[in-house]
Parts: structure tokens; sequence; C-alpha cells
């Protein structure tokens, strides 16, 4: 069977617009990772586990209850690895159905579509310092998702630092639940803050709640550092403290924790248009790469669709009105919606995306990469974790003519592990743009397959040699 629509992804996004698909009529199926819809911010406790209700839950509930009810298939537990189809067939050849390849259980399932949306949100981005590998030291989207989905601290004394709100809505979760906050390092000044106000009192709601986990820290007596950043994260055979130091140079100080949750920023999950070839742009205040939209979610591929942080950092309040509007686009595209209906169907929608994500924008701007993180980076320092591969190791590469990111991919095998260059990739196209003139002549990886580590065995299957056709020897 091939689907109208298939939507890649499940959170808010990725929730909304398979429920306004399947709700107008599209058969539509719906591919998640994880257990539950809910993606990030949303994330759904795993079953039997009882968390305490808060903003995020109820909205996360009342968005899986209308996915619930739209009668979209939901493929919850399915790791997306393999993307064809549509413009991807033997030159020649019409665009075709789209293709998805995914492992459910360890075995291989295929499903096709006449559409794509891909709501594939972001990976967090985390610019290397000395000791940033000690047992320890862990991402703030990380350390949210033992706090929110499993009730678990990071550590016990901890250390939080790098850039934008989630740094504030972390901290004040792990005083919740019983840690205690050693200090926050906030690259961001007291006037980088005050200028984002404006966007913030478009949502009064959000802003109320940062401004609660801000008063609920200085109640407790945390150390706030504006302006600050990560000298080195020390320790034997795990992190024992954290040394800060100010932005504009000065004395140094030291804390000591047990856990250092550490983030600067977010970068929209862009492997799927990569693979698709769409065109893309640079854009440091959405935070880095991503696909060009038209007003409707519309890619440059016919038939593929990217909503949410995926086509570009906005915040999840944003989120589902984007799912829907690329809903809406699908199904006008498909035929499945007149031209009118389509016309006054979005208006609202175009405008509370709008309204969400000035706020959204104002936080992404506050979460941009800032080019000194890398330079800052000491040459012995490591970039890429899964093949050993250090700052001067990278130097020397382009000492050698490396020009762009898949030429350092190429000399250094930075990027080549299991993480796929999520981890390591946005540290090393900066060092290649500093040496280029921009992140545009860096440029990015080509999206390849597989866009997630899945095992051989599991797409093989079982077999013997004899099963391997052999082809007759060629005449010589």
């Amino acid at each position: 069977m091939t689907h109208d629509i298939a939507v890649l992804g499940a959170g808010p996004a990725g929730m909304a617009a398979a429920a306004e698909a399947a709700r107008r009529g599209a058969s539509t199926v719906l591919l998640e990772e994880n257990a539950q819809p809910g993606g990030q911010v949303y994330r759904a406790a795993p079953p039997g586990y009882r968390m305490p209700r808060d903003p995020d839950q109820r909205t996360g509930d009342a968005l899986r209850a209308e996915l619930a009810r739209s009668g979209a298939e939901i493929r919850a537990g399915h790791r997306v690895w393999g993307l064809g189809g549509g413009p991807l067939v033997p030159q020649g050849a019409p665009p075709g159905p789209f293709r998805i390849d995914a492992l459910h259980g360890g075995a291989p399932v295929t499903l096709e579509a006449r559409a794509l949306i891909l709501c594939t949100g972001t990976h967090e981005r985390i610019i290397p310092f000395p000791g940033w590998t000690l047992p320890g030291v862990i991402g703030l989207a990380a350390a949210t998702i033992l706090l929110k989905a499993q009730g678990v601290l990071p550590g016990r004394r901890v250390v939080v630092a790098g850039a934008g709100p989630l740094l504030y809505a972390v901290a004040a979760k792990l005083l919740k639940g019983g840690a205690e906050v050693a200090a926050i390092a906030d690259l961001a000044t007291a006037t980088e803050w005050a200028r984002s106000l404006p966007e913030l009192l478009v949502r009064p709601d959000l802003l109320a709640r940062g401004l609660g986990w801000r008063v609920t820290l200085l109640g407790r007596g945390v150390p706030v550092l504006a302006a600050h950043t990560i000298l080195e994260a020390e320790g034997g055979t795990a992190l024992e403290r954290v040394r800060l130091a100010p932005l504009a140079g000065g004395g140094a100080v030291s804390f000591e924790c047990d856990a250092l949750c550490i983030g600067h920023g977010l970068t929209p999950a862009t492997e799927a248009t990569r693979l698709f070839r769409a065109e893309h742009r640079y854009d440091r205040a959405a935070g880095g790469w991503v696909p060009v939209l038209d007003a409707d979610q519309r890619t440059s591929v016919r038939l593929l669709y990217a909503a949410g942080d995926g086509g570009g950092v906005r915040g999840a309040a944003a989120a589902p009105a984007s799912g829907r509007l690329a809903a809406l686009a699908a199904l006008r595209d498909l035929g499945k919606l007149d031209p009118r209906a389509h016309s006054r169907a979005r208006w609202r929608l175009r405008a509370d995306r709008w309204r969400a994500a000035q706020t959204g924008a104002a936080m992404a701007r506050m979460m941009a990469l800032r080019p000194g993180l890398a330079a800052a980076i000491p040459r012995e320092t490591v970039i890429c974790r899964c093949e050993g591969v250090t700052r001067a190791e990278i130097e020397a590469a382009l000492d050698d003519g490396a020009t762009d990111v898949n030429q350092l991919k190429q000399f250094t095998r930075c990027g080549m592990g299991p993480c796929q260059g999520r981890l390591c990739g946005e540290a090393a196209a900066e060092l290649v743009a500093r040496r280029v003139g921009g992140r545009e002549n860096a440029g990015f990886a080509t999206g390849r397959l597989p866009l997630r580590p899945v095992p051989m065995d599991a797409l093989l299957g079982e077999f013997d040699y004899a099963d391997i056709p052999v082809p007759p020897p060629a005449p010589i």
C-alpha cells in the first residue's frame, strides 16, 4: 500500500502534521523512533512511570490525544535509516513515491508515500573543550531526557553551562529533583537577554515561565555567571570540577561538581533534506544550515516538506502550526484539498506560527553559535570522539589542502563514526570556515545512507554462502 502522506518524526510538528492530514481524509502514517510520540520537549514518560504534571506534559498529552483521534497510522519504535524515491530515481525516470526504510523490533520495514513531511527536529550543539569526554559531562538535552522521562538526576552537585533558555529550565528541574546547582555559566550577557524582551512579550506565558525559573534559582542562591564560558572540565576517572572564565578575559573560578550539563544551542537535523539534495541556506540565527522553504513549508523538492525545528530553530510553540501548514500544503499538492479551502485554513495557522516564532526566534538568536568558541579550542582537544580526531589533526588537514567539510571528512575521518558527525560536525565546520571565509564556503556534509546507524545483520537477514548469486566469469 502507498500512503498519501508519510510524516517522519513525532515531535510537536509531526504530531500536528499527521493529525491534520488524517483528519482531512488522507491516508497518513507517522514514523517515530521512540516508543511514544512527543519529541524532546513533550516527551512522554515510559509505561509505568508517573511523572509530575507540568505545562509541557499537558500540551504533549493534548497533541497525543488529537493524534489518536485523527485516525493516522502511528508507527512508533521505528528507526528510519533510509529514504529514497521522489527525485532519487534512475536518471531519466519520472519521480516516484517516496520510499521509507526502517527497523522495527530488529526487522526491516519498508513503506511508500506520495508526499513526505520531515519533522526531524534538532541536534544539540556542544563545542569541545578540554575534559568534555569525561564521564559526568552530559548535554543539556540528554539531561532533559533523564529528568523528564525517567525522573533521574545526572548528578548530585551540578554545573549548568552554555547558551539559551534551556540552561534555566534544566537548572530549575535539577533543583526540583533534589540536586544542588553549583553554578550556571551563561554565554549571554544581561544586555543580550534584555534586548530579547520585545519578542518575549509576544508570548507572555512563555516569558512568565522563564521568569519563574530565574526567581527559583535566585531564591535558592544559585550563582548565575553571565558572559562566562568553560575553560576545562577536570577529574581523574570522572568529572570532579569545572573551571569557568569570563568571555572578556580575567580570572577563572572553579566549582566542585559530579556533573556538568552543557549545551551551546541547537542545530536543525537536515540529514534527510540533504539526502534529497533540497536547496539549503546557512542561517546562523536559525541554528545553521536549513532547507529553503516557502510560506507553506515546501522544500525545493516536489512533495517534500519540512516543519518544526528541522526547518529552522523556532521552538516547540511554533512547531504545531508549521506542521499543520505542511500537511495542508501536501493535501493541496496531492489534489485532496481545493485551493479555496486551503487558503481559508492556512491564514490562521500562519498567524499562529508567526506569533510563536517571534519568541522562538529570539531564543534561537541567544543560542546561535559564537565563532569565538571554536577559535578557543586548544589544539590537543579531541573534536571527533568517534574517530579520535583532534583540532591539531583538523588544522593539519586544512594545511594539506582540505577546503570544505567533505574534504576534511576524507582527510581525517572526522564525522565517519557512529554519530555520523552529529556531535562533532558543527565544531569541525567552524574550524574549516575560519580558513575558507565562512560557513557558506565550508559547506555541509553530503547526505548519505544510512541516516541512522543500524546493525548490518538486521538488514541482510539469514543466508549462507550457497545463497549468494555468483555471476559467470567474464569472457576473456
